[in-house]
């Protein structure tokens, strides 16, 4: 009880405004004692090494690297890189699907520092790729930990990150070419973003939609996302290194202007 009352002030002390922090010259330094409080945990990072020939979206191109300049012969090296922005763990803004909706440049800071909640259902999708998250699920997380705090991240675990870098793994069509892997429900995202009140979600897939729904260009609840003004993340990692309640994510990503996507680095503190 003692350590969860230290991890709840120093996320408290986070928040304190820095002016009032010089105001007083005597007071202790909250922020410095909350990053205090934070290096002592566990760091777990949810991002995947993006290079060349990693899995990505059907309709993207392949990644380049050039190297421009290199130390031997400049005394520096510069590498230039050519992708898509939806490339590796990234970042997709509402603007990705609605136009006039927010780009990655006008995603606020304050909403890359979230509660974490993970909703595992990793035994379930070992059980069937097409697995789509339930509102029991939801019910049953609340069930063990409470109901989910407003402004959160949540990511669906699935375990589906394991098949990295097998992009066929990933993909699982079958003989017919239909793709065989797990993503979110209607009803859950509803309740997630309408109800519960959480500033974005993730998860391990290429997609939020289902393979069966994404097989025929179905990507309405990726839409519906985006579509509230929320971002979200995909292809994230590591998730089974993550507790389901408790731990605190960061998520940066570039600041593109009127940026479509971009690779994000995701990072999870363990209490």
């Amino acid at each position: 009880m003692q350590a969860t009352r230290k991890w709840v002030a120093a996320a408290a002390a986070l928040a304190v405004s820095p002016w009032a922090i010089a105001a007083d010259k005597t007071a202790p330094a909250p922020l410095l004692d909350a990053l205090a409080v934070i290096q002592s945990h566990r760091f777990v990072d949810l991002t995947h090494t993006f290079a060349p020939d990693i899995p990505h979206w059907k309709g993207a191109p392949n990644e380049t690297v050039k190297t421009l300049y290199t130390v031997d012969k400049d005394g520096f090296r510069i590498n230039e890189y050519c992708h898509i922005g939806q490339w590796g763990t990234h970042v997709d803004p509402p603007a990705h699907f609605h136009t006039g909706l927010r780009t990655v440049d006008q995603i606020d800071p304050k909403e890359m520092l979230m509660p974490l909640v993970i909703i595992d259902v990793h035994e379930k999708v070992a059980k069937n790729p097409d697995y789509v998250l339930s509102l029991e699920d939801i019910h049953s997380w609340e069930e063990r930990h409470g109901r989910i705090p407003r402004g959160a991240f949540v990511a669906m675990r699935t375990d589906w990150s394991k098949r990295w870098p097998d992009d066929a793994a990933l993909a699982n069509k079958d003989a017919a070419g239909v793709f065989h892997y797990p993503g979110w429900s209607m009803p859950v995202l509803k309740l997630l973003y309408e109800d519960r009140g959480i500033t974005a979600s993730g998860h391990e897939t290429t997609d939020t939609d289902a393979g069966a729904r994404t097989t025929h260009d179905d990507y309405s609840l990726e839409s519906y996302i985006l579509g509230t003004n929320h971002y979200q993340i995909e292809l994230l990692a590591n998730l089974d290194q993550v507790p389901e309640s408790g731990a605190i994510v960061w998520i940066t990503f570039p600041k593109a202007e009127n940026g479509s996507g971009f690779p994000a680095r995701v990072i999870a503190v363990i209490p």
